[in-house]
């Protein structure tokens, strides 16, 4: 079991630093974009259609993307920080039950990302997505709606591997793992 928590705290640990790239990219696209539309607007007096959009796409990825880099850092809000730092039964009993909350909201969000009525994967968030086209970027909605689901699957990765390594004494309470910068 505590190989596997390893592996799993690994699998999450690389999955992280590949998100917070993503994230990065994100906000460089974000902020080239809107850069470019002033200089477009204002100096070259031909602002492009498609700048404020890709913009605020690339917003969604760098905030569903940085969202799960913060859970796994957890710089994520809470109301209760300090019961992350408990120990021992009652600290892994918290751990449960944060762990149980987070399933609680994460579940139902990637299901329906997936699948509609009568289990439908056309109809459900993604599969709505796949048909729609942006206003005025030529790509289908999917490529910028598929940051939720996918956000919230890192997430369930982080509380999974978080949990298991608490649950084998490998970590009770620390935001990072050994070798991963604060």
């Amino acid at each position: 079991m505590r190989a596997i928590s390893r592996h799993l705290d690994h699998l999450s640990a690389v999955l992280n630093r590949i998100a917070l790239w993503g994230a990065v990219a994100a906000v460089l696209v974000m902020a080239m974009s809107a850069s470019w539309q002033v200089i477009a607007r204002y100096i070259l007096d031909a602002p492009p259609v498609w700048t404020e959009e890709l913009a605020r796409r690339a917003m969604v990825w760098a905030g569903m993307l940085g969202a799960s880099c913060a859970f796994r850092a957890k710089s994520d809000p809470t109301l209760f920080p300090r019961m992350r730092d408990m120990t021992g039964a009652t600290g892994n009993l918290l751990a449960l039950i944060r762990a149980g909350g987070v399933m609680l909201f994460a579940t139902p969000v990637i299901w329906y990302s997936l699948y509609g009525a009568n289990m439908n994967m056309a109809r459900g968030f993604l599969g709505r997505s796949l048909d729609r086209q942006a206003e005025m970027i030529s790509l289908p909605m999917i490529w910028f709606t598929a940051a939720v689901p996918l956000a919230f699957m890192l997430i369930v990765v982080h509380v999974a591997a978080d949990l298991l390594m608490r649950l084998t004494g490998q970590r009770a309470g620390h935001p990072t793992t050994a070798g991963e910068a604060r």
